[in-house]
């Protein structure tokens, strides 16, 4: 566990719509912004500027190799170190970087969060806790289709496409064998009042006065 100069390194993953963001802001909420560094692994899709719109479009995002996970794991060490890190902002519209970053300063808490940061040994390694959100599928689906036609411009056709052909695959092969890393399995994520009240109140205990 880290000493009290150390940044606690908090990983969240779980399927896509599983309630991960939920528990995160659950967290932040009652912790407070200035005492978490929040790291979202989506914000780290790779820069695919080089690429046509219909290529972009063909991508595996739910795979690992989509991810720059080496460029996160840099920015973890610098926070670890006392240092700010300026962290890419993806496109999700234009399935590319943005030009624009977020400065992030460091924080006691480190918090990271997304459906395969426990594939990569090297990133799940660092993390002192290890939550897993686990979702029913269909509940899932439901609230991915909601997300990605409201917030992402999708259409329902590209959505169900998308999720058939590679979401729900790459689930089954990459992000559920992860279950077995976490130090803490999460019903239904920050819906369960129960269980994230439990994962704060150890973290508020964690943390140095």
């Amino acid at each position: 566990m880290p000493t009290s100069s150390t940044p606690l390194i908090i990983g969240i993953a779980g399927g896509s719509g599983s309630g991960k963001t939920t528990l995160a802001s659950s967290i932040l909420e009652a912790i407070g912004e200035d005492r978490i560094a929040l790291l979202p692994h989506d914000a780290y899709y790779r820069d695919q500027s080089y690429k046509t719109f219909e290529e972009r479009l063909s991508v595996n995002y739910d795979h690992p190799d989509s991810l720059e996970t080496e460029l996160l794991i840099k920015h973890i060490q610098s926070l670890q170190r006392g240092e700010a890190v300026d962290m890419p902002v993806y496109d999700f519209k234009q399935h590319t970087r943005a030009s624009t970053t977020v400065h992030i300063q460091p924080k006691p808490i480190i918090l990271v969060e997304g459906i395969l940061i426990f594939v990569e040994p090297k990133l799940r390694n660092q993390c002192s806790m290890k939550l897993y959100v686990d979702t029913d599928q269909d509940i899932c689906f439901i609230r991915r289709l909601l997300r990605d036609v409201t917030e992402r411009g999708r259409t329902v056709e590209s959505v169900i496409d998308q999720y058939l052909k590679t979401v729900r695959p790459s689930f089954i092969e990459f992000v559920e064998p992860t279950k077995r890393f976490a130090d803490v399995i999460i019903p239904e994520g920050g819906m369960n009042t129960v269980a994230s009240d439990m994962v704060i109140a150890r973290l508020k205990a964690l943390l140095p006065e």
